[in-house]
């Protein structure tokens, strides 16, 4: 799709760019957090705000322009082709991407992020602001950091807690690292998408505190599987063992929200009540949990439970490749049919 004629006139305005929001990655969360955000933005600006959104399917962000429209009449927002193009149109841009590669292509390739600063005058690169909510490799984002810093820009990692459900529900947390100054110009964004903002310290450190929670989440979801399977197989209703689990010291995330036996959770809607569709997909976490294992590797840490749940999961990925792209609650399912279990 070319650039529309509203988006032109958005990168020639320096006026118009300081007024404007671009949301690039418009997948499960990155769609729920960007409408969130340029609602409340919106609302906040007396309809004056602008907002440009980019992906990788075309198709996507124009659907998601539609939308957005339709609930919102008369709102300025276009779509971007390229990263360089968003960036060129807004002073502030937000990332949710889905792994280390996407990052590195969106801010440092061809057509990207990076490319695009080095492209402005000097003091427009150094008023903008990249906000970047991909759970990545830890060295990938402290390098990509270097080179937005380097030409003057503002960046911070913030990468989320909170799921589908949460980015749905502009409930997310936010874990967020890098300069102070930077984390100061993005808490009022984040806030419009979340209910918890937590500084961790410097770039990368909150992409680290959000690895260490993964790697928490990942283990329990596979030991609440296990556990309710268990009961059930001596007889337990889920719905007792999910309640008793849910008021005791079992009581997790994992159970008390993402259950993943079929009606433990009577008024609830967790994936496995729609077959394990939507929620976080089992190769996520998979990735995360290797971005877990390498950071344990790279710093002689132990992590038996880790190990072991990474390989579960990259064994449900490769022996049920249709859970892949399911919520990773669908391991109650693996477990419960594995034949090598």
């Amino acid at each position: 799709m070319r650039p529309t004629p509203h988006l032109l006139r958005a990168v020639a305005s320096a006026t118009q760019r300081q007024n404007s929001i671009s949301f690039i990655g418009l997948g499960r969360m990155g769609s729920e957090m960007a409408y969130n955000l340029f609602a409340r933005t919106l609302v906040e600006s007396n309809g004056t705000a602008r907002f440009i959104v980019c992906d990788a399917r075309e198709a996507t962000s124009e659907a998601f322009v539609r939308n957005f429209i339709t609930q919102f009449p008369g709102a300025q927002v276009q779509t971007a082709t390229t990263p360089a193009e968003a960036v060129r149109a807004s002073r502030t841009v937000v990332t949710m991407l889905p792994s280390s590669p996407h990052v590195r292509n969106v801010y440092v390739e061809e057509d990207g992020i990076v490319s695009a600063l080095r492209s402005l005058p000097s003091e427009v690169a150094q008023s903008t602001l990249c906000i970047d909510s991909t759970t990545l490799d830890v060295s990938v984002a402290r390098t990509v950091a270097g080179e937005v810093q380097m030409v003057g820009a503002a960046i911070v990692d913030a990468p989320v807690s909170g799921g589908v459900t949460g980015a749905k529900a502009a409930a997310l947390s936010f874990l967020v690292g890098g300069p102070e100054k930077a984390f100061k110009l993005a808490y009022p964004h984040l806030l419009h998408m979340g209910k918890n903002v937590i500084y961790c310290g410097d770039s990368g450190a909150g992409l680290v505190a959000k690895i260490c929670n993964n790697l928490i989440l990942g283990v329990q979801q596979i030991v609440v599987s296990e556990s309710m399977l268990l009961g059930q197989k001596l007889g337990l209703d889920p719905k007792v063992l999910a309640s008793v689990i849910n008021s005791s010291t079992g009581a997790c995330w994992a159970s008390s929200v993402n259950n993943p036996a079929p009606g433990a959770l009577p008024g609830k809607a967790p994936p496995c009540e729609r077959d394990y569709d939507g929620g976080f997909a089992t190769s996520l976490m998979l990735k995360d949990m290797g971005l877990a294992t390498d950071l344990a590797d790279s710093t002689g840490t132990p992590l038996p439970l880790g190990n072991a749940a990474e390989k579960i999961y990259a064994d449900v990925v490769s022996e049920d490749p249709e859970l892949s792209n399911k919520d990773f609650s669908s391991v109650y399912r693996y477990l419960r049919v594995s034949k090598h279990l």
